[in-house]
């Protein structure tokens, strides 16, 4: 069993995402809240938000992956910058209570030469102030790859975030193969060995969820470019030995190839053959 899908739109509404994800053979799904270059974020109908949470129970989904707008940097050097992000995570984290108990997904930011001293604690700010009492939704930092001056390029930039966070219970981490592979991290090699690294800095109990990516580039690029699965540097072998591993199962894994649908439903079939 492995709980697989793919980025969705959510122009339709949300019971058509989980129908869609269905016809594709997935198992949970990724969607933005909202334009993924920011911007302001559709009503949620009520009705619309109960068919599917229903549509997920009657189906046996597990946990969705929200993800933040691109744009979205807590920690940005432009005040209005700043702000305009966390005004959007307050927002984003309020709507996520339509769907309660998932994951909020976002790329935790860009120094832009400020340096990560200064912008980790901004960023752990940002949160504190946005998270609130009776929330549902766990807050997943995403893993980068090192591209420019973003924020989280190790496992420890991730962790010195956590421990400034107030709200243990609702922050975890999200893992992207293409990233940490980008990062330096060698998931080929030895994925176990990683996973040794992520629980000694970490805790393995944060890791939440996987966004499943091959990757155009070498070990160690800090480049940040997705590619289909098996058609990378990091393979076909290697991606199913990550789905298998015992210590990663019944977590969320979310493709984000380049794909259409046609393509997720082959890449989401043969993820599914390798659990046999």
């Amino acid at each position: 069993m492995i709980f697989i899908g793919n980025h969705l739109s959510s122009s339709n509404g949300y019971l058509a995402m989980g129908k869609a994800a269905t016809q594709l053979g997935g198992t949970t799904f990724a969607f933005f809240t909202r334009n993924p270059r920011g911007g302001a974020a559709k009503d949620i109908d009520p009705a619309d938000a109960k068919a599917l949470n229903d549509y997920l129970k009657e189906n046996g989904f597990g946990k969705l992956v929200a993800h933040a707008p691109y744009t979205m940097n807590l920690c940005s050097d432009k005040m209005d910058i700043r702000k305009f992000a966390l005004d959007m995570l307050k927002d984003d984290l309020q709507r996520m209570e339509a769907t309660p108990n998932q994951y909020y997904n976002f790329h935790p930011g860009s120094h832009v030469g400020q340096g990560v001293e200064v912008t980790i604690p901004v960023i752990a700010e940002a949160l504190n102030m946005a998270m609130f009492d009776g929330m549902t939704t766990t807050v997943l930092l995403e893993t980068m790859a090192g591209k420019g001056t973003e924020v989280g390029r190790s496992f420890e930039e991730i962790k010195q975030i956590i421990d400034l966070v107030k709200d243990k219970d609702h922050i975890g981490v999200c893992l992207d193969t293409c990233h940490v592979w980008d990062g330096g991290y060698d998931i080929v090699s030895d994925f176990d060995k990683v996973l040794d690294e992520f629980d000694k800095v970490i805790g393995l109990e944060k890791l939440k969820a996987i966004h499943i990516n091959d990757s155009m580039n070498v070990l160690g690029a800090h480049k940040d470019r997705h590619e289909k699965i098996g058609l990378g540097h990091i393979g076909d072998e290697a991606f199913k030995k990550i789905v298998t591993n015992k210590r990663v199962q019944n977590l969320p894994f979310i493709l984000e190839t380049p794909n259409d649908d046609k393509g997720y439903a082959e890449e989401i079939a043969k993820i599914k053959s390798w659990m046999i």
